[in-house]
């Protein structure tokens, strides 16, 4: 879903800009627009901005410049309960004392809703999350994957467009939070909402998202579908943010259209799409992730250069192998393959050659 462009864009940030002491902006100039029905993720370290956004858009915080808009009209001025914007948060926010169907109702009173039409929508948010039968239990009662299961029941029951996620599924175990994952998407997509999500976890981002917009320094580095995002980075920070990657330092020594020569700082030859390096002489990191390294020569173009490794460390992974090797001077350059029946296992002190296909090495800014 392409919302770059403003045209029946959901959600809109206009020349968005956030101070709290009036000299530091934590968001700058941010422009952005969602789609309806969109899954957009907004990813990045702490600090960042990615929060403050959130909490702008929610009505929590409000905009030192610039426009919000929600359906085509300007939310900047509308206070949070009036947004009609679901909100789900780590720490669920659950009330402690009421169970978990006066939990549900509670946003519904508050919306004078009649008692036959609020037990109603709490029936349909709890079967949605498949939480039917807890309604009459405390939220102390409940584990933590429960929990966040009632806070998602609560932000979907009063059948808001827009659901506000901040780092929801932090607090839960690994698996359970994969489970979550699957879940979020699956409700998401079958209600046809617009959710914008939080957080700082990559594979959550990768995993959940139509689009992630990456944020570093109060700035969107990068807005681009989860493939495009890791295939494709656009600067050195999307790629060392996003999943794992080897880096090395060179410099480029020949421009041929869509490829550029860089000799490594070790005096080595690699060839590299460039993305914004600016031409001959310029200083560049060079990104490859560890799965697109090939050290079985049948599988490389035949004039593709290859540089001579040294094998440090193996790791059985169960799915998969991982190989760490002293590469260009480096020792943290990482070899991922399947744990395939054909596949060889690398052993320490071994010496290869490894290589790429260009198209899948990247020169960016050093």
């Amino acid at each position: 879903m392409d919302a770059s462009a403003s045209d029946g864009a959901f959600v809109e940030f206009d020349r968005v800009q956030k101070s709290y002491d009036g000299e530091t902006l934590v968001v700058k100039d941010l422009n952005l627009a969602i789609g309806k029905g969109e899954f957009l993720t907004m990813l990045g370290p702490s600090g960042s901005g990615k929060t403050t956004c959130l909490m702008m858009l929610a009505g929590f915080e409000t905009a030192t410049h610039g426009e919000i808009r929600l359906g085509g009209k300007e939310i900047n001025n509308i206070p949070p309960h009036k947004r009609g914007i679901g909100m789900v948060f780590q720490n669920y926010a659950l009330f402690p004392h009421m169970t978990v169907a006066e939990n549900l109702a509670f946003p519904l009173e508050v919306r004078n809703m009649s008692k036959s039409e609020r037990e109603q929508k709490v029936k349909r948010a709890l079967d949605m999350v498949q939480m039917g039968d807890f309604g009459g239990r405390r939220p102390a009662q409940l584990s933590g994957g429960q929990q966040q299961r009632i806070a998602l029941a609560r932000a979907l029951v009063f059948e808001a467009e827009l659901v506000l996620m901040d780092e929801p599924l932090g607090a839960l175990d690994k698996q359970l939070r994969e489970h979550m994952q699957f879940e979020i998407k699956h409700i998401a997509d079958n209600l046809g909402i617009t959710v914008v999500y939080v957080t700082h976890d990559q594979t959550e981002a990768l995993t959940m998202s139509d689009r992630v917009a990456v944020f570093n320094d109060g700035k969107i580095q990068q807005l681009a579908p989860p493939d495009e995002l890791y295939e494709s980075p656009e600067n050195s920070f999307v790629a060392q943010f996003i999943g794992e990657n080897n880096t090395l330092m060179g410099k480029v020594t020949k421009m041929n259209g869509d490829r550029a020569e860089v000799t490594l700082d070790d005096g080595e030859v690699i060839d590299t799409v460039p993305v914004n390096v600016n031409g001959v002489g310029d200083r560049t990191l060079v990104s490859i992730r560890p799965e697109r390294v090939e050290f079985n020569r049948d599988r490389l173009p035949a004039d593709a250069h290859t540089l001579k490794a040294e094998v440090l460390e193996f790791i059985y992974m169960g799915d998969i192998y991982r190989t760490r090797l002293r590469v260009a001077g480096k020792d943290d350059f990482i070899v991922k393959t399947r744990n395939a029946p054909d596949q060889r296992r690398l052993t320490p002190g071994e010496k290869l050659e490894i290589g790429w296909r260009p198209e899948d090495c990247r020169a960016l800014d050093a």
